[in-house]
């Protein structure tokens, strides 16, 4: 997989996404990342790529010229399978999500900035709007951050154990169970009799009673969705 990044603060992004998971899919060849300053197709003599909204709203915009000439330069070397704006009004981000995008072989993101981009790029450049939640950021690194993170464990091989992923919170509509490893006693807390059975099958049951009991405990409305799902 690919995936470009347009971004005011491409060294902030390099770093965010250059340990763990995601740099060892990198290194594996499995996830390329291009950081691209979007400055670099400005051209204002001081390399601003914003501007004050017709309106008189207070707060700056994004330009639409900058964001096109980039876009349009990245697409003449890779064919997006998705160009994603990270905004806080768009999609909610979620596993199914994560899923469906970890399918793809090139992605392109556009991280926001100040009061928002220019309507025009999100009308006519963005195939797809993503938020990571109901509230604002300074920018949207993070938010891209995150989607690339989520996206690359995904990815067949960018996790040793494969079964790990496909048991992760979110990947059934349910919350994952608890955990527990070694010494099976400490301070008097002791794991679960069931987990050192040996069982498999009592083991997944219980897990499965776990899992169900902290959904409907943590995130009921993740089974209202749920439900919603089925029905639909």
């Amino acid at each position: 997989m690919h995936v470009d990044i347009i971004t005011l603060f491409p060294d902030a992004m390099r770093a965010m996404l250059s340990y763990s998971i995601c740099q060892r899919a990198q290194d594996k060849g499995l996830l390329s990342l291009g950081f691209h300053d979007l400055r670099t197709w400005s051209t204002n003599r001081w390399r601003r790529v914003d501007d004050y909204p017709y309106g008189g709203e207070a707060g700056m915009v994004m330009a639409v010229e900058p964001i096109a000439r980039a876009i349009e330069e990245l697409s003449s070397t890779h064919v997006y399978d998705e160009a994603i704006y990270t905004s806080p009004d768009g999609e909610l981000f979620d596993q199914n999500i994560a899923n469906e995008l970890s399918l793809k072989k090139n992605l392109l993101i556009l991280c926001g900035h100040y009061k928002g981009i220019d309507q025009r790029v999100r009308d006519h450049l963005i195939t797809r709007e993503l938020s990571i939640g109901n509230y604002v950021l300074s920018g949207g690194e993070p938010a891209a951050g995150i989607i690339v993170d989520a996206i690359t464990r995904l990815i067949p091989g960018a996790i040793g154990d494969a079964e790990s992923a496909l048991s992760d919170s979110f990947q059934d509509g349910l919350l994952a169970p608890p955990v527990y490893t070694r010494p099976a006693e400490y301070n008097g807390w002791k794991v679960p009799d069931i987990l050192l059975s040996g069982h498999a099958a009592k083991i997944a049951a219980w897990q499965e009673e776990q899992a169900l009991e902290r959904t409907k405990r943590l995130r009921p409305d993740l089974l209202d969705n749920k439900s919603l799902t089925k029905e639909q």
